[in-house]
């Protein structure tokens, strides 16, 4: 058995996240971890409330947006049966599409980052991950990606606010950049090139 590991997955949408988790998860499982895959938003109660905002259902303040997220980020570490805390505490190595830094940089475009960082402060306290990956795409390669492969766009997938999101990103990185642990990955490559660079950061762990 190996050392179990808590790793965050982020980039903007349409970056590849979800496939890397995959590949990522199948890796770690073929080097000795039990490995628990999961993502945020959540498929629990508040994840779907956000999910129905995000895909245009419900229309909510983006001051809303960012509460919701942090409740749905608190029962995604804390929850009984499925939280992240949990999972850990079970030896799993768990691989998030998406933790805190998401919240920093979408919701840092519409409010003080600032203020976003504090009021996620208790998760990090929580349990702050081994490796935040960013996985670093141009977001106009990102808009061609979403409008190939869905037939409707999400709230935050217009190339402008996926600019807007990328530099946020880099702003809390460097906010961050003696607090957490951080590794930009070059996400404009085939997928097995990726993963191969993202499996050889997860290896000094």
């Amino acid at each position: 058995m190996k050392n179990n590991l808590f790793i965050a997955l982020e980039g903007i949408d349409g970056s590849g996240k979800s496939t890397q988790v995959k590949l990522l998860a199948t890796a770690m499982t073929a080097a000795g971890h039990n490995v628990y895959s999961t993502f945020e938003p959540t498929d629990g109660m508040i994840g779907n409330v956000l999910r129905n905002i995000l895909k245009g259902n419900i229309k909510a303040d983006h001051r809303v947006i960012a509460g919701l997220f942090l409740a749905d980020r608190l029962d995604h570490l804390l929850n009984e049966e499925t939280g992240i805390v949990k999972k850990m505490q079970e030896g799993y190595t768990v691989i998030t599409d998406r933790y805190y830094f998401s919240s920093y940089a979408y919701h840092g475009t519409h409010m003080d980052m600032d203020w976003v960082i504090e009021a996620n402060k208790m998760c990090a306290q929580i349990l702050k991950p081994n490796l935040n990956i960013f996985i670093d795409v141009p977001p106009e390669i990102s808009m061609q990606r979403i409008n190939a492969g869905r037939e409707s766009t999400e709230l935050f997938e217009t190339l402008e606010s996926l600019k807007n999101v990328r530099a946020k990103y880099m702003e809390a990185f460097e906010k961050l950049k003696h607090a957490e642990e951080i590794i930009i990955i070059d996400g404009n490559r085939h997928a097995n090139e990726i993963a191969r660079d993202i499996q050889k950061a997860t290896e000094v762990w």
